[in-house]
């Protein structure tokens, strides 16, 4: 099957949210755009909130994805901080959705996963993985950003292998299925 298709990435959150954009060309994936939403300059939430609406809808208008692919949120032990960040992904999500763009959720360990073959890889690793796999020359300070991309791969990844087990054994056997991923 061949994919053709552009790729809206988002690392939602309150204060930073990372995104990336691919362009899939005949199966092969170009990085487009990589960057951060900071709503550091606003004081209340709700401003926070309709800043990252108004840059995500900016995003979907600039880009014009076919799909958006969102890390879901995590369970952390702050409750207050994750209704922020649930928030921060609702408002993402709507924004892609009032311009009729399929929503994918992935979790942040498959994420990882997809990337690097470890569930539990830093943001640094995830970072490294994602230089290697598109030659990029310039790397974002914000590592958010680079969250974004990967969220982004990780959807494209899915899409290339739908039936995917996700069950490598050792690096042979990945190297072995993924040979593009390997330089």
């Amino acid at each position: 099957m061949e994919i053709n298709k552009t790729i809206l990435g988002i690392d939602p959150g309150s204060n930073i949210m990372g995104y990336g954009v691919l362009k899939i060309t005949k199966n092969k994936a170009q990085v487009i755009a990589l960057g951060v939403i900071k709503t550091s300059g606003f004081s209340g939430h709700y401003q926070k909130l309709s800043h990252i609406f108004d840059r995500t809808l900016y995003l979907v208008d600039e880009y014009k994805p076919d799909e958006t692919a969102l890390e879901a949120p995590f369970f952390g032990k702050n409750v207050q901080s994750m209704l922020k960040l649930g928030r921060a992904q609702g408002v993402a999500m709507a924004a892609s959705l009032y311009r009729n763009i399929p929503i994918f959720e992935y979790a942040p360990l498959r994420i990882k996963q997809a990337i690097t073959g470890n569930g539990s890889a830093t943001k640094e690793q995830v970072a490294y993985f994602l230089k290697q796999m598109y030659n990029l020359e310039i790397m974002p300070n914000d590592l958010d950003a680079t969250d974004g991309l990967a969220t982004a791969v990780c959807h494209f990844l899915q899409l290339k292998n739908p039936a995917s087990t996700g069950k490598i054994k050792n690096w042979e056997e990945f190297i072995r299925m993924n040979p593009g991923r390997v330089k």
